[in-house]
């Protein structure tokens, strides 16, 4: 990696990007004939796509709207509907259909038994009986974190909790993996979420911005999805970015994706993982140093500003956080920190920061200090300036469309909720997403979140259903013991997951490609409204969790069917969500058809271009009045020092930004242990398409990646294409070598979501799942979010006798 010179910097900094703006072109019509074996218009998560069937069998599927960046994952409908990985029939575990109420045999060891979906239910609800009876509503888990179907009705997660609500009670989750600190920390200093928030727009970006910072993302590969269906909109915008000629500044351990797209239009930055708070302290450092920092934004915007320089110049604890002492630590030469706060501070700068920095240990500290950077450059809320959190994620900057919004089934029955919002899980009681194995660990045990003392819930039954928490949660092994804990494991599932393999009873549910739906395309755009017709028949016995739990509250109560439908079937609740949504669109004076001309021609419908929501400044408002807008905090301003953290006195997360530094990282590392990333992949979302045929595009020696750098490499005489074994006191995992240059030495990566695989003699993870090596620990007590990217590993060519692969096949008698 070559030293940074302020000259290479602002190449091209001052070329007009004016004429660069996305402009409002009008995606053309799509149309597909329906059940004719040509093209059917459907959406997932990786966009609107036209989809071949022959002979009632997908044959191929392709994107349906323009685009320039190619979108590998839309290219898996097949895979997803036609794999040997299917759950094909309800099947429970042997030992404990033998004896329900003191079952033998082990979660992950036992074999399964074919039963008929009337025995599966039937059985279900006899058991939720008996401990909800013993041990009460909050005993029962559903809060089944995990990525739901694009569309507004078969959304597992509440299809579940609609359920769980009729049953009585259950307990939830809040917050998520993804961003469980920041979310927490952001509304104490900025008064909002931030991270799922509408960004200060493309056009804006293209328009004003000298220099875009890309720090800790990778949008190349998380644009690729949306929380509702991606409407591909962020890549073309980074694709504009890439040929715009503005200062390209990205901050990264790896070379990633994103980095290798924009090529020698950005400048590549590595710091050692974890350590981007030293980092920043370094840079915030010189900007006080040389006088380059926005005093009157600190003074007019901002609160506690000098506590937190006084931390900076070393006044509270005797450490000054200059850019040799920044150095020390993340691992960039000081007088590259000393530029960058040249170059932040005299330019129109936009720091666009990713979620991976923040699950860490101390996570919180890393969004929190991105912000007091911002602000100590005191463009925060001008056009092209500040930060933003979601550039990365679901398209944010895309502006906001004129729009028939899509509302979504509610979890309440009667109720109405709205489609493509990313939310809390709200159940009869609730803990943080990512501490459910301290739950299972810990019943009735007492824990500190954001202030407040809270109990864990007794759990003794757990019915999962759209997600796959053996996958995202960390410390496997630490998990398959707790999960042994439960009475009751239910698993919703199409695939034979690590969870399904550890559950008592597997249901099999269709795919969206199985089922008919509607869905929006961009959660901050809401640009198309998308039928998503039904491709093909549910293989199988695959049902849809709409039916399975309407079922299952025919079973709680007489007439339970009715009252969990509503009394409307599939393509009638459909029809009530368009015209909920054309109601909506008629105020904003955008044209659509009835619904059965809609869904007959099976078209999607593009939405109203708004010409001032493409104008959209983030904070642009408090700017302009800090009185009359204020932010959502005590102060009303944004926080530098919170008075409210500090009087939680937390030693874990302290009342402004600070460097600490985690039990695991390269500052700590003995001889031979090196930092593990645990990024995500370009061609699968998480776990889902870890069994597909597009695996064959990474793996390497038939096993997960792991990167690793030329040096580290060669002292360990490993190879490209060596199966390697990494290793820690908590796990170990074989993956297939690659040696590159473009990652941090010292420093490894494993991407997250593939299928744990466990060898039960020596417990060897075959496929390489990074959350074997994973620690599973907190963020700190104020959010509890995953800490994902915070462990130390070794790393050894593997010797080992030959291992198969047995990650994406069925159980014996699956």
């Amino acid at each position: 990696m070559a030293t940074i010179s302020r000259r290479s910097f602002l190449k091209g900094a001052g070329a007009t990007a004016g004429a660069l703006a996305i402009s409002n072109v009008t995606a053309m019509p799509v149309y597909a004939n329906e059940r004719t074996g040509s093209a059917v218009l459907t959406a997932q998560r990786w966009g609107a796509m036209l989809v071949e069937v022959k002979d009632g069998k997908i044959v191929s599927s392709k994107n349906a709207l323009p685009q320039t960046v190619e979108n590998s994952l839309q290219s898996t409908a097949a895979d997803q509907v036609h794999t040997k990985t299917r759950v094909k029939y309800p099947m429970v575990r042997k030992g404990f259909l033998e004896n329900p109420e003191q079952p033998t045999g082990k979660r992950g060891d036992d074999e399964f038994v074919r039963v008929t979906w009337d025995q599966a239910l039937k059985l279900i609800r006899t058991q939720e009986a008996r401990i909800r009876d013993a041990y009460g509503h909050e005993s029962v888990f559903a809060g089944s974190y995990g990525w739901r179907s694009s569309g507004v009705l078969h959304k597992a997660q509440t299809l579940l909790q609609r359920y769980m609500t009729m049953a009585g009670g259950y307990t939830g989750h809040l917050g998520d993996y993804s961003t469980g600190a920041a979310q927490v920390i952001m509304p104490h200093v900025m008064g909002s979420i931030e991270v799922y928030e509408q960004q200060t727009t493309h056009d804006v970006v293209l328009e004003t911005s000298d220099v875009v910072v890309l720090w800790g993302l990778n949008p190349l590969n998380t644009l690729k999805i949306a929380w509702s269906s991606t409407d591909g909109s962020g890549l073309e915008f980074f694709h504009k970015l890439k040929k715009s000629g503005k200062t390209i500044i990205a901050i990264d351990p790896m070379r990633s994706e994103t980095i290798e797209f924009f090529g020698e239009n950005a400048q590549w930055v590595a710091p050692h993982p974890g350590t981007d708070v030293a980092m920043m302290l370094g840079i915030a450092h010189s900007l006080v140093s040389k006088k380059q920092h926005d005093v009157e934004f600190l003074n007019k915007y901002t609160a506690g500003y000098d506590k937190f320089e006084a931390y900076l110049l070393g006044q509270t604890d005797g450490v000054e956080k200059t850019p040799e002492w920044a150095s020390a630590v993340c691992g960039v030469p000081a007088k590259q920190l000393e530029i960058l706060a040249d170059i932040f501070s005299s330019n129109r700068t936009m720091l666009m920061a990713g979620w991976g920095i923040q699950r860490q240990q101390y996570g919180e500290q890393k969004h929190w200090m991105l912000v007091t950077l911002a602000s100590m450059l005191g463009q925060i809320g001008l056009p092209g300036g500040g930060f933003g959190f979601s550039y990365h994620y679901s398209n944010g900057g895309n502006p906001t469309r004129d729009a028939g919004v899509l509302p979504a089934l509610s979890a309440a029955i009667g109720g109405v909720g709205a489609s493509g919002a990313r939310s809390a899980t709200t159940g009869t009681y609730n803990f943080p997403a990512a501490r459910i194995v301290e739950a299972l660990e810990n019943p009735m045990g007492t824990y500190q979140h954001n202030g407040h003392e809270k109990t864990f819930p007794n759990i003794k039954m757990i019915w999962w259903a759209g997600g796959a928490n053996f996958t995202h949660h960390q410390d496997t092994n630490r998990l398959i013991s707790a999960w042994q804990k439960p009475e009751l494991i239910v698993i919703s599932e199409p695939y034979w997951t690590a969870a399904a393999k550890h559950a008592d009873i597997v249901l099999p549910i269709t795919t969206s490609l199985e089922r008919n739906d509607l869905t929006m395309t961009g959660d901050y755009s809401n640009q198309h409204l998308v039928p998503m017709k039904q491709v093909v028949e549910p293989q199988h016995e695959a049902r849809n969790d709409f039916d399975v739990f309407a079922d299952m509250a025919e079973l709680l109560e007489p007439n339970g069917r009715s009252i969990y439908t509503e009394g409307k079937t599939e393509m009638e609740w459909l029809n009530g969500f368009y015209k909920e949504a054309q109601k909506i669109g008629r105020q904003n004076r955008v044209p659509m058809p009835n619904f059965t001309h809609f869904w007959k021609q099976n078209q999607l419908i593009e939405m109203k271009w708004n010409a001032e929501n493409a104008k959209f400044v983030r904070h642009a408002e408090f700017r302009k009045d800090p009185i009359l807008n204020p932010l959502g905090t005590p102060s009303g301003k944004i926080e530098i020092y919170s008075k409210t953290i500090e009087s939680f006195n937390y030693p874990d997360c302290p009342p402004h930004a600070s460097w600490m530094a985690p039990k695991e990282w390269v500052g700590a590392a003995k001889e031979g242990e090196l930092q593990l990333m645990t990024s995500h992949a370009a061609h699968r979302l998480h776990s889902q398409l870890n069994y597909a045929l597009i695996r064959e595009q990474y793996a390497i020696a038939n096993r997960e990646p792991i990167s690793i750098n030329t040096q580290d490499a060669k002292a360990r005489g490993i190879k490209t294409g060596d199966l390697v074994r990494a290793y820690n006191d908590r796990g170990q995992i074989l993956v297939g070598a690659l040696v590159t240059d473009g990652i941090k030495q010292g420093s490894v990566c494993v991407h997250e979501g593939g299928w744990p695989d466990m060898e039960q003699q020596h417990g060897l993870c075959k496929n390489g799942a990074c959350n074997v090596l994973t620690q599973d620990i907190p963020s700190s007590r104020l959010a509890n979010g995953c800490a994902a990217n915070s462990s130390l590993v070794r790393i050894e060519k593997y010797t080992g006798e030959s291992l198969t692969l047995t990650a994406f096949m069925p159980p014996k008698n699956g």
